[in-house]
């Protein structure tokens, strides 16, 4: 007990004691009364001060009963003993794989979850991450430090680990997550130097140029059939550059081969790794080899960047293969049955190849904006990879919103300002960037693929987190779950708000909306 502090009070009771502490008049959440223990009598007289001493006591048990182990949150302590016994009970936690298993049993489990602990680590360490954070499906949560990785079961769990265990304070966030880059676009003044920047510095080749690359990526799209030892029924492409947002440090390719050799379910991984292996090989020893740079090998894809003579810029490509779940013309029914599939699917390789079938209802989502929404989701994916420091050894398991997250803000913006055909481009940065720093009010959800009383949406409806952004090609995820640095993202967003680009700018229509966050 503190120096200073009265003792604490005994009340009685048939059954039970309490000891209650002293406390200031603290207005209670029920309005019971102002909850001062140090009121009540010694012994209790009516109903009242047994309601004012269960409330006091719910108040503080509501505070105290956290998981060390997982980081779920209890209200009562025993059920916090029923979840160490079921779930904790006689395992040790092993740092390598992330997982806890029987004690004696560490052995047998290091040799068999080998090869999924090496997929988990190359997904993880990918060479460029920023670069590649458009990915569909990302099966970590926004509960993972930034840090270790480590999975908790609520964000407050996971952010008092970080400031616990690795110190991470809100000065030191701030130092590690702004890094404005030299000459900044946030530095032009007005609309029409913002224009010019983009012009010069943003916007992708257009007219010959543009038509010179999409023959080379034409051409090299041919070899990658030609050379992938599985004939492919359907080919769909996706990324970036089919969309129309890529930029000119960040254009994306991604291809996705689907032929009914994969359907074999039982030997579909094998296949997959052996036939991207090949394809890498082939790609390797074409004409265009000496003009392929090989990324990092993942089980599920094959990545590298691609450089094209006409302008010597390059194009990021991430190869994917499965069977064609959908067909080329599916029907609503068949589309419904994948979701109920995906919703309890527990494996996330599975989840994540059955969703490439959904890429292209993706691409004609953000393809059928208009030309003036692309533009800003240029400048806001230029914003995301310049405005934020480059992620450091301490902090290497951090995720800031992938390019698809950013797509669907811009596009859900211009909705809320009525779809204009031509809009302010600072006005429209400027939404967005406000609705970034109230970030925990982000609800957005679109019904054009799954009505309103889906069985699955509802459930994923009910369970929802904030920020929420539910795919509007596939209900059973929220593409914010991507991001675990949304404070940063926050913080970030803020300070752009403070530079010249927006020095002195109002809301005017139909952005009126804006005033209210």
């Amino acid at each position: 007990m503190e120096e200073g502090t009265p003792p604490a009070k005994e009340c009685g009771s048939p059954s039970r004691k309490w000891i209650l502490p002293r406390a200031s008049g603290k207005k209670c959440s029920l309005n019971l009364a102002w909850c001062d223990p140090c009121q009540a009598s010694g012994l209790l007289n009516d109903k009242r001060d047994l309601n004012l001493i269960l409330h006091w006591e719910r108040m503080w048990t509501l505070k105290s009963y956290n998981c060390e182990h997982c980081g779920s949150d209890f209200i009562s302590g025993r059920a916090l003993k029923y979840h160490f016994q079921q779930k904790h009970l006689g395992k040790v936690h092993r740092e390598k794989c992330d997982q806890e298993v029987l004690k004696g049993k560490q052995q047998g489990h290091s040799e068999s979850t080998r090869d999924r602990s090496t997929m988990e680590t190359h997904k993880l360490h990918w060479e460029n991450l920023e670069e590649r954070n458009g990915k569909y499906m990302d099966t970590k949560i926004s509960k993972t430090c930034r840090m270790c990785s480590r999975r908790f079961g609520t964000v407050l769990s996971r952010e008092n680990h970080e400031i616990q265990d690795h110190h991470f304070t809100a000065r030191k966030r701030a130092q590690m997550s702004t890094g404005f880059s030299p000459h900044n676009m946030l530095e032009c003044k007005g609309p029409q130097e913002l224009q010019r920047f983009a012009d010069r510095k943003i916007c992708p080749a257009s007219g010959s140029q543009r038509a010179a690359c999409a023959a080379e990526i034409g051409v090299l799209l041919q070899l990658i059939q030609t050379s992938f030892p599985v004939p492919a029924s359907r080919v769909i492409q996706g990324g970036s550059y089919v969309k129309g947002t890529d930029t000119q440090g960040c254009s994306e390719i991604d291809i996705v081969l689907l032929s009914e050799v994969f359907a074999d379910v039982n030997h579909f991984k094998k296949q997959l790794r052996e036939g991207l292996e090949t394809l890498r090989e082939s790609l390797t020893r074409t004409a265009y080899g000496n003009r392929i740079l090989m990324g990092k090998r993942t089980p599920l894809s094959l990545r590298f960047s691609f450089l094209c003579t006409e302008s010597l810029h390059s194009h990021s490509f991430e190869i994917m293969a499965y069977y064609d779940v959908l067909g080329p013309t599916p029907s609503t029914d068949l589309k419904l049955h994948l979701y109920r599939k995906l919703y309890p699917c527990k494996d996330s390789d599975e989840a994540q190849l059955c969703a490439l079938a959904l890429v292209r209802y993706q691409v004609d989502f953000v393809k059928a904006s208009v030309v003036r929404v692309k533009e800003l989701i240029r400048l806001m994916i230029h914003w995301l990879k310049t405005s934020f420091a480059s992620p450091t050894e301490e902090n290497k398991f951090r995720r800031l919103p992938s390019s698809y997250t950013v797509e669907l803000l811009a596009i859900y913006i211009w909705e809320r300002a009525e779809k204009p055909l031509s809009f302010s481009l600072v006005q429209g940065m400027r939404a967005v960037l406000k609705l970034l720093v109230q970030y925990a009010d982000i609800d957005v959800v679109w019904h054009r693929h799954y009505h309103r009383k889906f069985p699955i949406f509802v459930k994923v409806n009910q369970k929802r987190t904030r920020p929420f952004i539910l795919d509007p090609v596939n209900p059973t995820v929220n593409v914010c779950d991507t991001c675990n640095a949304w404070d940063e993202v926050a913080h970030v967003a803020k300070l752009s708000l403070q530079k010249p680009l927006f020095s002195g700018v109002r809301a005017e229509p139909p952005w009126l909306f804006t005033d209210a966050w």
